[in-house]
């Protein structure tokens, strides 16, 4: 195939696959007689697997995986590509977690020490979040602090807690416009509006079962890449 209908084809520009060819993404070309790349179906499997796994694993992990198969080292990809799949059950647990205690918090109006207003290195410490990025989330607008009257100390309760909580689950999934929009999402509802917190919990539970399905189309045309490239 010629770059213009390889392009066509995967409706990326010629560039973009002149682009991966430089950085080791698609195999070396061979080139016509009049200087023309010449592509195969070899590096139309892995332009099929670039689509698939950038959108779910990311450019950074697509890029890694796809060097590894370069050198021959399958195994190498998909143990990294097992390693996502695990973190992304993980932030679901945790997802699942959060929903429990943000329902638990609006029932028992002594869950999570209601009455009682938290340090910003308590509020670290009980989140397991640094205190920089629970002060850029201040300063961002995501979650409004407290202040103390006395020294004009920021100070946390136990419904700012879970909402920090709820900004972390977004840190580590891969960026979207889907994503920015959860962020916009959060930063809009009050931390007292415990319903609206949860509503948008669950919609990044639905989220994160888009990107498993994602995963999974991502891991078959990675194996049939492998399979392909064993051939």
């Amino acid at each position: 195939m010629r770059p213009k209908k390889l392009a066509e084809r995967f409706r990326i520009s010629a560039s973009t696959i002149r682009n991966y060819e430089a950085k080791g993404l698609i195999p070396p070309t061979e080139r016509s007689p009049n200087g023309y790349r010449i592509y195969t179906d070899l590096h139309a499997a892995y332009l099929s697997c670039i689509q698939a796994m950038a959108q779910p694993f990311g450019m950074e992990v697509t890029a890694e995986v796809l060097r590894c198969l370069h050198q021959n080292k399958p195994q190498y990809a998909m143990w990294i590509i097992r390693e996502k799949e695990i973190a992304l059950y993980e932030e679901k647990e945790k997802l699942e977690r959060l929903i429990e205690d943000i329902r638990v918090y609006s029932i028992e109006s002594k869950a999570w020490c209601a009455d009682k207003l938290f340090t910003i290195k308590e509020a670290s410490e009980l989140t397991q979040i640094p205190k920089s990025a629970i002060r850029y989330w201040d300063q961002a607008g995501y979650v409004r602090a407290d202040r103390d009257p006395a020294n004009h100390y920021r100070r946390y309760s136990g419904s700012h807690l879970l909402k920090i909580r709820l900004i972390q689950m977004l840190q580590s999934t891969v960026y979207s416009e889907e994503t920015v929009n959860f962020r916009q999402s959060i930063a809009a509802v009050e931390h007292t509006d415990l319903q609206a917190l949860v509503n948008v919990a669950e919609n990044i539970r639905g989220y994160l079962d888009k990107i498993l399905e994602s995963q999974m189309r991502g891991i078959l045309n990675l194996y049939e890449l492998i399979q392909f490239t064993k051939a």
